[in-house]
């Protein structure tokens, strides 16, 4: 028997194994919201009918699979309720070519905010004319493309942006649609990172100090000044954050942004067309979570904007949002092997020792950053072993040479509970994996970074290759001395 299968007892003398959860705990730990990309097939766990172990064993690890169906399924759920809005897919959560064209075929728009989005989205097909620009720190050459293409909108983030897109409207003699992106100063529970309404943020005007007022009449005396190539404003966009599950932030940034296209009305004579609520809407993570249908917030989102249109006399804005995370999150799976183990014996504490058995995998937080810089959760399960009980608990460390390559454990733990004889060999899948994954890895340690491949109906297709050490090295240029 391997050391880490006889136990370890505490320094107070437990006779069953330290390390074995009771019975009734095991059923809390089953996972109960399997993605909807997986199921059980004779106990390993596959996506569309393809193992992952399987896959592991003949692609390697790490690597990332997406199921087509599931994807545009929860593209066409929150198309089909917001049938009133313009959805926009937030490409930032995970875009690639087949995503794009999928968004697209699905009746959705696509918000960008790279020319690199941009450029992916032009080469799967979509109509530029159902494109969206975001970003803080858009340069002239970016601007200059997004106006050639006919970008649908483009969202501005600051008076020096205004200034130079009028200019670049005026030269190329285009009319620009553009929305202004306000701050409402709301605190919506999510991380401190990815809350991006409070006046301390980076993006757009605040509302409160006045800023936001001010944008547009600039873009309106823009427009006024310059009818050749001019800014036409379309309305104003609002994002209070992302994994949000309570609508009262929805409802009060509504509120202040509405107050806003009625002060706009009375002092300045104009009528905005169009409002964007965002994005943000929170997916489940673990059992705990417990987010809407997109039928639910559509109800509760059209009800906030008609009773405060009601309440200033105004006439309901042409609304759109902006959902990523919650259309990608749960369609992918992360698979990563299981390369080591050891055992650590650590002073929990003064006179009481804990036993600590840990499984190294292949994926770090240079393949999902969020596991590290938002300590998120993503659950585990053994591919392997997904019909066995998770009663054993085992601290999960990635490969990188950086202490903070460390999984967060199960809810209330510092531990993941897997099956017992968990091993060197198994493959582990991270379930809803979907968003800000792909799109965050990086070459950090000089590791291999991962491949992506989705299943569709017509089986297992690659949709982006694994980029190893010698694609990095390709890109660099040494000189020798003498």
């Amino acid at each position: 028997m391997r050391a880490h299968e006889a136990g370890w007892a505490h320094a107070e003398g437990a006779r069953k194994p330290a390390w074995l959860r009771e019975p009734d705990e095991v059923d809390a730990l089953v996972p109960q919201l399997w993605s909807a990309t997986a199921s059980k097939v004779d106990g390993v766990l596959a996506v569309g009918g393809v193992s992952l172990p399987d896959l592991a064993a003949r692609f390697g690890t790490p690597a990332y699979v997406l199921d087509e169906a599931d994807f545009r399924g929860r593209a066409r759920a929150f198309r089909d309720a917001f049938a009133d809005y313009d959805v926009y897919y937030a490409g930032k959560a995970f875009l690639c070519t087949a995503v794009a064209r999928w968004v697209a075929e699905e009746g959705l728009c696509l918000d960008v905010c790279s020319p690199g989005e941009l450029t992916v989205a032009v080469a799967a097909g979509v109509d530029p004319a159902r494109i969206g620009y975001h970003g803080n720190n858009k340069t002239v050459p970016e601007l200059e493309r997004a106006v050639e293409l006919g970008v649908g909108r483009i969202v501005l983030d600051s008076f020096h942006e205004i200034d130079r897109l009028s200019r670049i409207a005026e030269a190329a003699g285009h009319e620009v649609a553009v929305m202004v992106r306000v701050t409402a100063g709301v605190e919506a529970h999510t991380h401190e990172y990815i809350a991006t309404a409070h006046e301390d943020q980076k993006f757009g005007f605040s509302i409160t100090t006045g800023d936001a007022f001010e944008a547009v009449r600039r873009v309106l005396g823009t427009a006024a000044a310059r009818a050749g190539g001019r800014l036409r404003l379309l309305g104003l966009h609002s994002h209070i954050g992302s994994q949000i599950f309570d609508s009262s932030g929805f409802e009060v940034a509504a509120r202040r942004v509405l107050a806003l296209h009625a002060r706009v009305r009375d002092e300045l004579g104009v009528v905005m067309p169009e409002m964007d609520l965002g994005g943000g809407f929170g997916i489940a993570y673990t059992t705990q979570d417990s987010p809407s249908t997109p039928a639910t917030l559509a109800a509760e989102m059209s009800a906030i904007v008609a009773h405060e249109c009601r309440a200033l006399g105004l006439a309901t804005p042409r609304l759109s949002i902006e959902p990523g995370r919650a259309i990608a999150g749960n369609t992918a799976i992360l698979v990563t092997r299981v390369e080591a183990e050891k055992t650590k014996l650590v002073e929990a504490a003064p006179g009481r020792i804990q036993r600590e058995d840990w499984l190294m995998v292949d994926a770090g937080f240079n393949t999902i950053l969020e596991h590290s810089s938002y300590h998120w959760y993503f659950r585990a399960v053994v591919a392997d072993r997904c019909s066995k009980p998770p009663v054993r608990p085992f601290r999960v460390g990635g490969p990188l040479c950086d202490g903070g390559d460390v999984y967060t454990g199960d809810p209330g733990s510092a531990f993941r509970y897997l099956p017992i004889g968990t091993k060197a060999g198994d493959a582990i899948a991270f379930l809803d994996v979907g968003a800000y994954s792909l799109e965050c890895m990086s070459a950090y340690n000089g590791r291999d970074q991962a491949a992506a491949y989705m299943v569709t109906e017509a089986g297992l297709r690659r949709i982006a290759a694994r980029r190893t050490v010698k694609d990095f090295v390709a890109g660099e240029h040494f000189v020798p001395e003498g």
